[in-house]
This record gives C-alpha cells, structure tokens and sequence, in this order.
C-alpha cells in the first residue's frame, strides 16, 4: 500500500519542525515515565533498577540524538576536513553518567528522580561497563573522543562491537579465572544500528591479473568467505556545547546467517556455521593468539575493522565528489592507535587502486597524505607481526600490495643509503628467514606522513633505539604527543566533591580548560582549605573503602595510608616489585620493627592477559601474599594487602578519589606513557615512581620534592644490564634476604609447593629485563620517605594540593589540541 503522506509531505521540512525537547525537570519526569510505562512495560511494582536505568537512559539519549544530528549536519554542510581514530580498543565506561555530566543536566535529573524517589547513583551502578577494552589504550581512545568533542573538532572514532569484551576476572583460591563479560545482555540503550552502512569485508582466495580492452593490466581479489561489518553509533557528547560526535563500532555478520537446507537435512549444527565463523569475530577482545587460529582471528579482528571503516569514509566522499580524489587529502586524516590498525595503510591502496581505478602514484601519494601513526610501546615483541604464510592465506590482495609497499620503498632506501644491505635489511617491512614476518608498524611508518610518541621520553627513546632507522630517514616525520585523560570523567564526574571545593574556591572554568588549576597554588598554603581538602580525601576513601569491604570483605583503615597500583597486570609494570616491598613491610612487623609505623593498606588490581602465565601467577602470589598478611595477628591494622578483583572503569572511578599514593613503579624505559598516574595525580594522589613514561613529565610539573623518586634511570639499565648480579645484591641487601628467605621458604604457599618458584627464578637471574631487585632498595627508603611523610598531615594535604594544582598539562584537551594543530590541521 502506497504511503501517501509520506509522498505529499517533504520529510527533511517536516523533521525540522520537531519541538526540541526540554531540558528542565518537568521534561525528563514526562519522558521517564512514558518510557518506563510503554515502552518497558513496567509499573511502580517493580523493583529492579535496570528498568529505571534504561527508561531514563532512553530519556537522556533522546536529547543527545536532537543534538547528535544537527552536529551532523553541520559537519555536512559545512566540507570541513575531518579525522577518524581507528582503535581497537574503546575503554568508555558508564555512558549515563557521563552524558548527563557533558549535557549540563546532573542535578536536574538527580533531583527529578528524587522527587519520585529514587535515588540516581543505583541506577548509575545498574549500567553495566562497556566490555570494549582492556586497559590503558582504549581508556586514552575513550578520553580522546570526549575532547574532541567537547573541543568542537569533526572526529569520528572506529572500533569494533566486542559481543564480550576482555573478560569478567574472577578469583579462585587467588587464581584468576577468566568468564564471559556479556555486557551486551541486556543490549545497549545508547547505540543506534545503522544497518544500511554494512560493509562487506572479504577473506581467503586469491588474486587474478585481467586485462582490459585498452591493455591495462587490473588485479581482482577473488575471496572465498566474506563476512558483513554491521555498524552500531554511539553518541559521543562534548562538555555543554551543543556538540555531539559519533563513536562507529562494527559488528561481524554471516553473509549468510541460515542455511535452511542443512536444517532440515538434519544438520543442525552446520545450518549456522558461517553465521557462527563470522561472529566469532567481533566476540571477545583480544583472543589467545597462542595458537594459529587466535593468530589468524586477531588478523582478521584488524583487517575488518581497517576495511569497513575505511570504506565507510570512501563511500561518503564518492557518493559526494565522485571518482575525483584529487582533494581526498585535504579533507581526510586517519589516525591509527597504535599498530593493531596499521593495515590500514595497505586497504586504503586496495580500495582507490583496485576499485577506484586510482593509479598506484596516486593512491600511494593520498595515502601517505591522509595516514598518521601512534606508537604506544616501546617492547619490540608487542609490535604486531604477522608471518607472511598467513597473511597470503587470510589476505592475499593485501600480502601483494605490501609486497610492493616494500619493494618501493626498499629502492628508496638504496637510493639514500647505497650499498647499505645491512640497514636495508632492518628497516624491510617484510623481515626474512625460514618464516617470514610482516613488520606491521614498519608498514605504518612507512605509510604514514606523522609518527608520535605518547611521552617526551617514549618519543625519544622510539628515534633512538627502536625506529632510530626511520628517524634518519625521516627526522620531521616523528614528534612528541604526551598523553592525556579527560577532566570531566575523572575529577568532575568521579570526584564530585572535590569539583565542587575547586569549583568553590576558582570557579568552575578548569572543566574545559585544566590549566586553571594553577590558581590552587596559593591555597596550599591556606589552613582552612587544606582541612576542606582533607574532609573531602577521607570521604573519599570512606567510599573506597566500604567498596573494598563489599568486593573483597577486607576491613581497611581510612587513616592509613591508601598505597595504589592499579593496571594491567604484566611484568614491566612491576606488580612484583610492590609485593616484596609489602613482604618487607610484614617481615619488619614480624621482627618487631614497627617504632614509629605508618599503618598502611596496599591496594593491587588488573587483569592478567589469559595466556600471559608469568602474569596469571604474579596475581595468585599478590593474593597468597595477603591471605597470610591479612590474617596474621600480630599484623592487624599495621598493614593490609588487598587485589581488588576485576578492574574496570567503573571501579577506577571509585579507586582513584581514595589513594594517598599512586604507584608507577614499571622499569625506566618500558612504560610509553601511562595515563592511571595523570588521573591519580588529577585526584590529589602523590606518585611514587621511577623515571619512566609521563611520570617524568609529572614530577617536572609538581617538583621533584612533591613526587617520591627511586630506581635506575633508562641509561642506567641499559648499563647494569651488562654485569647484572642479582644474588650479589641480595647477599649485600639485609632486608632483602629476609624478603627472599620468606619466598624461598614456602611462607606464603605452604600448602602449594613450588608453585612460585618461576617467579623466584625470573626474578633472581641475571638476565632479567625488569631489573626488580635492583631497584629494590631504591623503592623501599622511597617508601620508608612516603611513611614519614604521610605522619605530617598538615603537609600531605599541601603537597596533595598542588599535585592536583600541577595536573593541567595532563588533559586530553591539551594532548588533542597539539594533536590537531600538528597533525589533523581540522577547523
């Protein structure tokens, strides 16, 4: 049947006239009740918040949709250049607080909810974590889109729809299990499924050379099982300004869900299998790429998230200008996070050559052009690599392309340096031997016109050591982004009161521009500030603490020192560094010196990588390590060790306001940047740490007398690592040996023998690249400093004071600012 009104009527003038919908208290109590009686079915008998959370999940997302398309349109109207963050990671958290924070609408909403009595915070814990990262590399994606927005700046972000994320980390007898995190049961309020966009990815097959009729040879990539990435859009809401970008995350799709044939032949099983295979993947984050097929599905997790996006942007600039790519780069920029989309850079030369009939000069030229490359580790084994066998199985149209990348650039590099076969043969994108490898972020490099580092001394250490070849080559290529995290989430939202003091006391204009927060300076000195501010951290760690009762039913001290380190778990961060510091500190209470103790409670979470096993048995020697600490009556409130199990965002947010202490303690040299120190230090935390990563950065901006120093600097690992001597050092170390002696002697695992034995050896050999025991003594008097000084209240509080006054460097708004003025140049 015809519609003939929607044939009289012109949609786009009809949609125009739409009310806007209120933003006062009347108009989410309307909206709310609508959605929660008629659209969820539901009436004032039923008591389960998650209904109360969507109702008013869909409410706030109606205003952020009315936004959402104008900030569209906009950008349409307008031909602005834009960019677009690939990531395979977007560690977004909670959406509903956030939204409402950025929308302007906290205390409207929170006080139209009491007024029918409920109270918001249960229906913000009602919201499940977005399962769609594992630490910090999708928090940094997640903190960059939200500045971007509130920044003004037309940035889209690309992922991937993990079905479910990491994992939800559980522990059994202080083992960690790994279970499935569906965050996506109860689906996603706030995404919008735009299945006209699907792309469709291929894999598998082979090439073709066909010859035209005017002699031109073309290359046809004939696949044997394509799968569709399906794009859902998140809205992504900058802080009161209107403005609203788009996260776009691809779910993978069968060609052909249901074959109805091998059904009723009986073959139940078989009748889903392609549906199966191609869900398979955008199902978890990260698989275990131990064996060949996590090896082969990761490569395809990377390549469906470069194609689909990358056709998503080339179709709107067809469907616009044509087959005229001419200004292609002048409108476009990619930024690639870190190496996982580095394939990238080969689609994009598959897509204009192959189906654009753009030549390879060409194409090659808007690429180089429009691609800008971050590197994010400084462990050459975390760079992907993938051997070339599977590559030309999995994506033989690509393995020639970058085969061809090589060749040019190979003769580039002859032309430069000649008869230099050794540099050549390090700086191949395709490294050779019985296996050959692609070297993914050597074709990054080489396919890109911007490579940055994360921190001023990552970005060094990159020109020096690991692409110190590249940089010779192209010195003006590479450059320096220090890292950031978004204000609005991690003070603003997460620390409700002590925004509110700050606001107070210099106004509120430091949520848009962090820089303000210099103006506290002065207040660290003011004795009535300094004891608001310490109301406010007990507070705080009153919340942290009745979290850590109900998540571990550990008791803690809100007057000891809160001792944290919370990340991912893995062996440069030096998670073991930290319990043998906590083993000294139980061995002096055993001994009984404890004249003049600081009572302390020393705070441990992350997820181990499910088959990283060095890490997995570092998390079970954290937990024996405070079965026995915990339990112990001689220990009582002297000293507490807690894991605090399944870390996430939502947990950060409770941990972060509560620490005294922030521990970045990872080897010098390893960590790119880290960015759970800037939010730490953002929340009033004092940093203990090495010269590693932002930390550097941070004790320059608060000095060096507000920051707890220790351990060897980079240049001096790379010195020690040629006589390293562990056991001298134990010999000569007294604490140390008691520390030792309790490890060897089966202390903490009496009842499972030898279990951590390979932590003893890793630790106790010459060839350990973490260097923990020698920087052993360094962290204790370190922290025999921070005990001292945590006795002078008074002065705690001044130095807590003016590490949040020195955080303004560390916002997101600044890293993106530098980011655009240097690299994306958008408008």
């Amino acid at each position: 049947m015809p519609n003939s009104t929607f044939k009289k009527s012109n949609p786009k003038t009809e949609l125009s006239k739409l009310p806007k919908l209120g933003m006062d208290k009347k108009g989410f109590v309307t909206d709310f009740k609508h959605y929660y009686a008629h659209r969820l079915g539901r009436d004032e008998y039923c008591r389960c918040p998650n209904y109360a959370y969507e109702a008013l999940s869909l409410a706030v997302s109606d205003r952020l949709v009315e936004r959402w398309k104008q900030t569209q349109k906009s950008y349409r109207e307008s031909g602005c250049k834009k960019a677009y963050y690939l990531s395979m990671e977007f560690l977004m958290g909670r959406s509903l607080s956030n939204a409402m924070l950025n929308l302007g609408v906290d205390d409207t909403v929170t006080q139209a909810l009491y007024d029918l009595g409920i109270q918001i915070e249960e229906l913000i814990d009602a919201e499940p974590d977005a399962g769609l990262g594992n630490g910090g590399l999708g928090r940094l994606a997640a903190c960059f889109i939200d500045s971007c927005a509130t920044l003004e700046l037309p940035v889209t972000g690309y992922g991937l729809r993990y079905e479910y994320g990491m994992f939800k980390q559980t522990l059994d007898h202080g083992n960690q299990l790994e279970k499935p995190d569906h965050w996506l049961r109860n689906g996603n309020v706030w995404e919008i499924e735009r299945p006209e966009r699907t792309r469709r990815i291929k894999f598998g097959g082979h090439t073709e050379v066909q010859i035209d009729e005017d002699g031109n040879s073309n290359v046809r990539w004939l696949s044997d099982h394509d799968v569709l990435a399906v794009p859902y859009d998140t809205p992504v809401p900058g802080f009161e300004n209107g403005t609203v970008n788009t996260l776009r995350l691809w779910k993978a799709n069968a060609t052909e869900e249901f074959n109805l044939q091998e059904f009723n032949a009986g073959d139940y099983a078989e009748s889903v299998a392609k549906k199966n295979t191609a869900e398979n993947i955008t199902m978890v984050l990260y698989p275990n790429d131990a064996n060949e097929n996590g090896k082969a599905l990761r490569l395809q997790q990377q390549y469906l998230l470069a194609s689909a996006s990358l056709q998503d942007v080339v179709s709107d600039w067809v469907d616009i200008h044509g087959e005229d790519f001419t200004h292609f780069a002048e409108k476009n920029c990619f930024q690639l996070n870190d190496t996982h989309p580095s394939i990238s850079v080969a689609e994009l030369m598959r897509i204009l050559v192959d189906h654009h009939g753009v030549e390879w000069d060409d194409a090659w030229e808007i690429t180089r052009k429009t691609m800008a490359y971050t590197n994010h580790t400084l462990l050459p084994e975390a760079l992907e690599r993938w051997s070339v066998n599977l590559m030309q199985s999995l994506l033989p149209r690509l393995m020639d392309i970058i085969f061809e990348i090589n060749a040019r650039f190979m003769a580039e590099v002859s032309a430069h340096w000649p008869g230099d076969n050794e540099r050549m043969r390090k700086m191949s994108i395709i490294e050779e031997g019985h296996d050959k490898q692609v070297r993914m972020a050597y074709l990054a490099i080489v396919g890109s016109f911007s490579v940055n580092g994360v921190a001023e001394l990552h970005s060094k250490l990159l020109q020096e050591g690991l692409f110190k070849d590249f940089y010779d080559f192209w010195p003006k290529k590479f450059n320096n982004k220090t890292n950031g995290v978004t204000p609005r989430r991690w003070v603003a939202a997460c620390n409700p009161e002590l925004s509110e003091l700050i606001s107070k006391t210099i106004g509120d204009g430091w949520v848009t521009d962090l820089s303000q927060l210099e103006k506290l300076k002065p207040f660290a000195k003011d004795g009535k500030f300094k004891k608001a501010w310490r109301q406010v951290q007990l507070a705080n760690k009153q919340k942290l603490k009745d979290y850590i009762k109900e998540e571990t039913e550990v008791d803690l001290d809100i007057n000891a020192i809160f001792d944290v380190q919370v990340k991912r778990i893995h062996e440069y961060k030096r998670q073991i560094l930290n319990v043998l510091h906590a083993i000294h500190l139980y061995d002096r209470i055993k001994r009984g010196d404890d004249a003049n103790w600081t009572n302390r409670c020393i705070l441990i979470g992350g997820k181990a990588a499910p088959g990283y096993v060095m890490a997995k048995k570092t998390i079970k020697l954290i937990n024996n390590v405070a079965e026995v600490i915990n339990n112990d009556p001689d220990v009582g409130d002297k000293l507490k060790v807690v894991f605090i199990p399944n870390y996430r965002v939502s947990a950060m947010e409770k941990i972060c306001p509560g620490a005294d202490l922030s521990e970045q303690i990872s080897t010098a040299g390893k960590e790119a940047s880290g960015t759970g120190n800037m939010k730490f230090m953002m929340n009033g935390a004092l940093t203990i740490g090495t010269l590693d990563g932002a930390n550097i950065e941070i004790r320059e901006e608060v000095g060096d007398e507000n920051f707890f120093l220790f351990g060897l600097t980079e240049v001096e690992v790379a010195q020690a690592r040629k006589d390293y001597n562990p056991q001298a050092i134990i010999e000569q170390d007294a604490d140390l040996q008691g520390v030792m002696k309790l490890l060897e002697c089966s202390h903490f695992n009496q009842f499972e023998p030898y279990i951590f034995d390979d932590i003893i050896g890793s630790i106790k050999s010459p060839h350990d690249p973490w260097m923990t025991i020698a920087d052993f003594r360094g962290f204790i008097d370190a922290q025999q400093k921070v005990s001292d000084a945590f006795q002078d209240q008074d002065n705690w509080t001044r130095m807590s004071i003016l590490n949040t006054a020195s955080s303004g460097k560390f916002s997101t708004d600044r890293t993106i600012g530098e980011y655009n003025s240097d690299i994306w140049k958008l408008k």
